[in-house]
């Protein structure tokens, strides 16, 4: 993360705001706030931000629909705060276009962590051929992948959901997404296709698939390519 990126806080909590202005700041960060989904709709155009941190409970609108109207002309990286914790909302907050969310009360840690994922994902060259998840590698152009240096035998579907996945990785995909990159838009709705071949995919890809290294469920909402 580069000093004197820009980032825009819309929050409604003066205290959230105080602490990521501090907190951010002190890393040589530029720091815009918003207290309102329009305002801060209106600061993202003005201020151009690098990166975004939106509530999801704003007075005036719900931060899910700040997501939408942002993600309408712009692909900066998002990241959503939620004091709900309800899964629901955190899937239509991934499915509106945030890249991740965390749960209030959070650590600067945490966050930041969570930040840094995302800016890599957006940095990363969507052309390169080659995909490298720590000792995982997707080789596009072969359709071939490796873990450690062993070649590992997939089917068509296992392939495209570890290409899927490794192309976000870091990012959380909900099942939505994942079924809709996968298998089209008609299995919206069938999230037993992910379980099965997720379960199939940890089996020829993890040391120990009861405690997966790279494909890590998180409960609810989808799946996290980790490296």
């Amino acid at each position: 993360m580069d000093k004197g990126m820009r980032i825009l806080v819309i929050d409604d909590e003066p205290q959230i705001r105080k602490l990521l202005k501090v907190s951010l700041g002190a890393h040589g960060y530029e720091i815009e706030e918003a207290a309102t989904g329009a305002e801060g709709i209106s600061r993202a155009a003005t201020f151009k931000p690098d990166f975004l941190i939106i509530d999801l409970g704003l007075p005036d609108m719900d931060g899910k629909k700040v997501v939408q109207q942002i993600r309408e002309w712009s692909q900066t990286p998002i990241i959503v705060l939620t004091a709900r914790d309800q899964e629901q909302e955190k899937i239509e907050a991934l499915d509106a276009g945030a890249d991740d969310y965390v749960t209030k009360p959070f650590g600067m840690g945490e966050l930041m962590a969570r930040m840094r994922v995302s800016l890599r994902r957006a940095a990363s060259s969507e052309n390169d051929p080659i995909l490298t998840c720590g000792e995982l590698i997707i080789d596009l152009v072969a359709r071939r992948v490796t873990v450690s240096g062993r070649e590992i035998k997939l089917t068509p579907t296992e392939y495209e959901l570890i290409k899927i996945l490794a192309q976000h990785r870091g990012r959380v995909l909900t099942h939505k997404q994942l079924l809709k990159a996968v298998w089209g838009s008609t299995y919206n709705e069938d999230t037993h296709y992910i379980r099965v071949y997720i379960g199939q995919l940890r089996r020829k890809i993890e040391e120990n698939p009861t405690r997966p290294r790279y494909i890590i469920t998180e409960s609810g909402v989808g799946y996290r390519l980790m490296c």
